[in-house]
């Protein structure tokens, strides 16, 4: 029979790899860990929110600015629109009215032009009467067209200048020559004067 030989074996192991660590410490550390990852977890979505809260302001903000400027581009575009408006209609209404003036301007000169060559001392004794018919009728269309261009510029700041506020006539018919001599007689009393002292002189001679 053979003959059992027992060894010994020996274990090398450290005094620190014996002792045997405390029941609790492993799961304190755990738990610890995982409360600071909780804490910094809430501390950036606290700082996320506090992020989204600006955000949100800022964009109502930009709204707020954005629809501040929709009212006031509405409201200015109305206000230029009504002025772009009221000035073409001032500057054609002007236009037409400095057309008016210089065709009254040039029927004043023709007018002024017929009355001072009038001249009464040449006018023979057969055509006197043709004569002062003739003239009085030159007067008479003349003052009718001034009138009409006082009625016409009535209430235009160019017409109050050149012909004076309320110097307009009440209407009166033209061609009528006793009506002429009615309410045109302070216009026709020097001409009347002057063909009366011509006719009278010529009598006596």
């Amino acid at each position: 029979m053979a003959t059992q030989t027992k060894r010994k074996q020996h274990l090398n192991v450290n005094a620190t790899q014996m002792e045997i660590p405390p029941a609790g410490k492993g799961i304190s550390e755990d738990f610890e860990g995982k409360l600071e990852d909780a804490q910094a977890q809430l501390e950036y979505l606290h700082k996320q929110r506090e992020q989204l809260e600006r955000q949100k302001t800022a964009l109502e903000e930009l709204n707020q600015r954005k629809q501040e400027f929709l009212n006031g581009q509405i409201d200015l575009s109305e206000r230029l629109s009504n002025a772009v408006t009221t000035i073409d209609r001032e500057l054609f209404d002007s236009k037409q009215e400095i057309e008016d003036m210089g065709q009254a301007r040039e029927s004043f000169s023709n007018h002024l032009k017929r009355i001072e060559n009038l001249n009464s001392e040449a006018w023979s004794k057969e055509a006197l009467k043709e004569e002062l018919e003739k003239a009085l009728g030159v007067l008479e269309r003349a003052e009718d067209e001034y009138h009409q261009a006082i009625d016409h510029f009535s209430g235009t700041r160019r017409g109050q200048g050149i012909f004076g506020a309320g110097s307009s006539r009440a209407h009166h018919p033209t061609g009528d020559f006793s009506s002429m001599m009615k309410q045109g007689f302070a216009f026709n009393l020097p001409l009347l004067g002057l063909g009366a002292l011509a006719l009278l002189v010529y009598l006596l001679k």
